[in-house]
């Protein structure tokens, strides 16, 4: 087990926060809140790897047009015919077409367990790449605020959590969505977002955080 970083553990949280937000329908807040400069930051606490992902990721973004990002992300998450890569749980984690699955059920469960509630303005389905993002992001804010408290029975709970939803829920199916995304992408911005979101969620998944 690497020893706790708390600089390290800060950015954690910071980055995965903004993960999320990129999943959302892009705007001038991108720019106007340096999302970017914050993500690399974060990023260069926390690997190299995930720094030059990272910095690429605000390359792309500063070379593209607010327009032709909102028309792929439509065509990438939105449809309207086809959507080229569903970004729901249930749509990897199930044999069926249809979204809203047991594995939908299952997250809930795992939103409850850690006191994740999920926005009234939030339009989407509970198992959208945003929500688990933010999911995770609560996991980490509060397993680092754990160790700050030295609370190791807290610690074991929330890091058991974690395990648990990165194993069973995201972790299984951020590969092949960000794949999709990576294969169907017009825009460099979301296929440098789906090399930044695999690897990000990967690194979690594999870490031992255990006490």
């Amino acid at each position: 087990m690497a020893p706790y970083d708390p600089q390290q553990a800060s950015a954690r949280e910071t980055l995965c926060r903004l993960l999320a937000a990129c999943y959302y329908q892009p705007g001038p807040e991108y720019a106007e809140e340096r999302v970017f400069d914050s993500m690399l930051d974060a990023a260069t606490r926390i690997h190299p790897d995930l720094a030059a992902r990272a910095r690429r990721l605000g390359e792309e973004f500063s070379a593209e047009e607010p327009q032709s990002l909102l028309v792929d992300y439509t065509r990438l998450f939105l449809g309207p015919n086809q959507i080229i890569a569903k970004p729901y749980g249930s749509a990897w984690l199930s044999a069926e077409t249809t979204l809203m699955q047991d594995s939908t059920m299952a997250v809930e469960q795992l939103y409850d367990e850690g006191g994740f509630e999920i926005d009234e303005n939030f339009r989407e389905l509970p198992d959208h790449i945003a929500a688990e993002l933010e999911f995770l992001y609560l996991l980490i804010y509060r397993e680092n605020e754990a160790r700050r408290n030295d609370d190791q029975e807290a610690l074991t709970a929330i890091t058991g959590l974690r395990k648990r939803f990165l194993d069973e829920h995201l972790g299984s199916w951020i590969g092949p969505f960000t794949e999709a995304v990576r294969a169907g992408a017009d825009r460099g911005f979301y296929r440098e977002l789906a090399e930044l979101t695999e690897r990000f969620v990967s690194m979690e998944a594999g870490e031992d955080r255990t006490p």
